[in-house]
């Protein structure tokens, strides 16, 4: 029975943890595909002979 108790506080010890971290890991992937997107659009545009900048 202790054991039960020693597992579920440390779940809830770093489950915080656990999860902020997952949403860094998801908020890092979603920037890099938004900037290799952009990107992509930029150099199609760019190699149709549209120069933006």
């Amino acid at each position: 029975m202790n054991v039960a108790n020693d597992t579920r506080s440390t779940l809830d010890k770093y489950m915080p943890l656990l999860i902020g971290l997952l949403a860094a890991f998801l908020a890092g992937k979603a920037l890099k595909r938004t900037f290799w997107s952009l990107f992509a659009m930029y150099w199609a545009l760019h190699a149709t002979g549209m120069h933006l900048f």
